[in-house]
């Protein structure tokens, strides 16, 4: 029996640069398909023991499990792994809940579906990413083209294909030079040899062997089926002759037949890295062991006699399962026309210049979102005339297309108009699952006077109307605006606990609360969020409230981050003002302090010149910059200005650029206050002991 061979040699995959252990391990049977996932324990142990072998080149895809596989992978990559590996991930197979097969090459799914794995394996970047079957509605050249442009933001690396047809690899070459093709090539998997082979040794690409082993076939011969577990794809008749003269062969070269098997696919050449799969340690030792395992010319030839195509029996895979042999796509110049009629691509017109908006956890609960949101107050209300609700819709698009999915709203923008808006918005093509939906209660304005209200019944009145108006049966974070003062906020928060447990809400937040009344309302029911004003002009919020959601693993939202416009426009912003702007009101929008005020702004657009970005991104991006637990969530009704913002997340700072606007916007250097004494903040938020409702009930 050969042994295990842990100076496992390196190999160019392709000729793009891509360098992988000779032997790669493939993962898919650790969470699927192959019966019962294996314990996460033993499969990390197993992954961590493959790489300290030497068999680093990891695969793996977003349809296994599905996504588990991801995870799993992240999570055994933890420690520093991530440097020492080669990662391939895969896209493009979809099921439904009635186990249905869906196959997708649209440029939108690809950019979700790569943004979605990167997060699953917590890695910056995939080092190569295939399309795991070809989409047939899609010509290849528009898939190649997202994935051209994924390349160039730097999320992934390199690019291959899994089961495309020969000319299907030419085209998208043609594109984009593919590194490698994954191909199922084993003693009884050899039809690619005839066309696929070839086109890729002529363009240079790189070739991966899936199921080396026929599956595990021969590993155990015809007892395999024996031993499978219910729910494994495998349980099929198999071919015990080819098994009975292999493994005689193996007798003679004293190894196992799995070990001689997948000696033959390393003998096909410097460019074939084979990728068999297991769940035991023991097994990928032997597999190995396969690589000290020299064949002769005449072996080899003795082999493939053995297993002629004409020999074996059964297809590969289900009918319903695409192969290359139904990878062709239409021409290129069939797109426009297929565009026009397919639902799930009619908006991509509308996407974004490529900006990697990362994914943050918000808080210690759970909830997961866009490192940078959006406040949709100005697009309804406050900010001059309400705009045009397909212009509004245009620009809600355009933010979940670049990857800002993380949407702020009021039942008191508009008032209420503001929430059908992003209703109407969410209902396109499933966009409502692609979002995480904030909005906020407690705030009304009654025959002109404002009120805040957090009484039960109130809080319970108010959800039902926003879930109705957003036209969804659960809202993923609700906060109470304003804090009412009279109510004990432990009863504000029995309640919103409760809709909690009915399903009607996800995660509670608070916003403009103090530090005080953050802990009170912790103490009911753990708050995931605290949205407040914290930007280079607003930064009082610092001395206690920060400190408390970090104490208590509360996630911060910074509305107003760009200080209501002005680190956009300075001073001249007021200028351009509608006569009902409510920021005309406002204290530090006043002749005197904004003269003043100036001189900050100057100041920062003096240092913004100096690194290549505008003020708005600078301000911006020294909120990013304030830590892991903070989403600014600034406003805008222009894609422009959006594109903008996305931007001020590549704005890198270093602690001296922080400590120079830091001492640029100290407290003192800003005039006005944020609101005039009318308008209730964190600083008047405190509310009466629960014993006190106790006594009046």
């Amino acid at each position: 029996m050969a042994e295990e061979a842990f100076g496992v040699r390196r190999m160019k995959l392709g000729s793009q640069g891509l360098e992988v252990s000779t032997q790669g391990l493939g993962c898919m049977g650790l969470s699927a398909f192959y019966g019962a996932p294996t314990p996460e324990t033993n499969a990390v142990a197993l992954l961590r023991h493959a790489i300290t072998a030497g068999i680093t080149f990891l695969d793996t895809s977003d349809f296994y499990g599905p996504e588990t596989n991801e995870l799993l992978l992240g999570k055994a990559l933890e420690d520093g792994l991530r440097e020492k590996v080669e990662l391939a991930t895969k896209f493009g197979i979809t099921a439904s809940e009635d186990g249905k097969f869906g196959f997708r090459g649209d440029p939108q799914y690809v950019r979700s579906t790569c943004e979605a794995s990167l997060r699953r394996l917590g890695v910056t970047s995939i080092d190569l990413y295939y399309q795991h079957r070809i989409d047939t509605t899609v010509p290849i050249e528009v898939t190649m083209g997202e994935l051209k442009k994924l390349v160039e933001e730097g999320k992934i690396k390199y690019i291959g294909l899994s089961e495309a047809s020969a000319s299907t690899i030419r085209r998208a070459h043609a594109v984009h030079p593919l590194t490698a093709v994954q191909i199922e090539w084993s003693l009884w998997s050899r039809e690619v040899e005839e066309d696929i082979i070839p086109t890729c040794r002529e363009l240079g690409i790189g070739i991966v062997a899936y199921s080396p082993l026929g599956r595990g076939f021969f590993a155990s011969g015809p007892k395999l089926a024996e031993n499978l577990k219910q729910g494994d794809i495998r349980k099929a008749n198999h071919n015990k002759i080819v098994f009975e003269k292999v493994q005689e062969i193996a007798r003679t070269k004293s190894c196992t037949p799995a070990q001689l098997a997948l000696a033959w696919v390393h003998h096909q050449g410097d460019d074939v890295c084979p990728i068999p799969g297991t769940s035991k340690i023991e097994n990928l030792i032997q597999n190995i062991g396969a690589l000290s395992v020299k064949l002769t010319t005449d072996e080899m030839a003795e082999l493939e006699a053995i297993a002629r195509p004409d020999v074996v029996k059964g297809e590969r895979h289900w009918n319903i399962m695409a192969t290359y042999k139904n990878s062709e796509t239409p021409q290129f110049n069939n797109r426009a026309s297929e565009a026009r009629h397919d639902p799930e691509r009619k908006r991509e017109k509308t996407m974004a210049k490529a900006c990697e908006v990362r994914r943050m956890k918000l808080g210690s609960q759970g909830l997961e979102v866009s490192a940078q949101g959006l406040g949709c107050m100005g697009i309804s209300s406050f900010y001059g005339p309400s705009k045009p609700e397909s212009d509004a819709i245009a620009l809600l698009h355009h933010a979940i297309d670049s990857g800002v999915t993380f949407f702020d709203t009021s039942d008191v923008y508009g008032p209420e108009t503001n929430e059908f808006l992003l209703g109407k918005a969410l209902k396109y093509d499933g966009v409502r699952e692609r979002v995480e939906l904030a909005t906020k209660f407690g705030a009304t304005y009654a025959e002109g006077k404002r009120e805040v209200r957090g009484d039960p019944a109130y809080v319970r009145v108010s959800c039902e109307a926003s879930l109705k108006r957003l036209d969804v049966a659960c809202i993923d974070l609700y906060y109470q605006h304003r804090v009412d003062t009279r109510v004990p906020i432990e009863i504000t928060m029995g309640e919103l606990k409760k809709l909690v447990e009915e399903g009607k809400i996800k995660y509670i937040g608070l916003s403009e609360a103090s530090a005080s009344t953050i802990r009170r309302a912790h103490a009911v029911h753990p708050v995931t969020a605290v949205q407040l004003e914290w930007s280079l002009w607003t930064r009082d919020v610092e001395e206690d409230i920060v400190p408390a959601c970090r104490e208590l693993g509360i996630g911060i939202v910074s509305y107003s981050p760009l200080g209501r416009g002005f680190f956009a426009s300075g001073p001249k912003l007021v200028e351009n003002l509608d006569n009902d702007d409510f920021r005309k009101t406002l204290p530090r929008f006043q002749q005197e302090n904004l003269d003043h005020n100036k001189i900050l702004y100057d100041k920062v657009c003096a240092m913004s010149e100096k690194k290549g970005c505008t003020p708005a991104q600078l301000a911006l991006a020294w909120v990013h910059h304030q830590g892991d637990d903070v989403c600014p969530i600034p406003g805008t009704t222009k894609i422009d200005n959006l594109n903008q913002n996305i931007g001020a997340l590549s704005v890198k700072l270093t602690p001296e650029e922080m400590s120079e606007l830091e001492t640029i916007g100290q407290p003192e250097s800003v005039k006005g206050e944020r609101y005039t004494a009318m308008v209730p903040t964190f600083k008047n938020s405190d509310t009466p002991p629960l014993s006190s409702w106790k006594a009046t009930v």
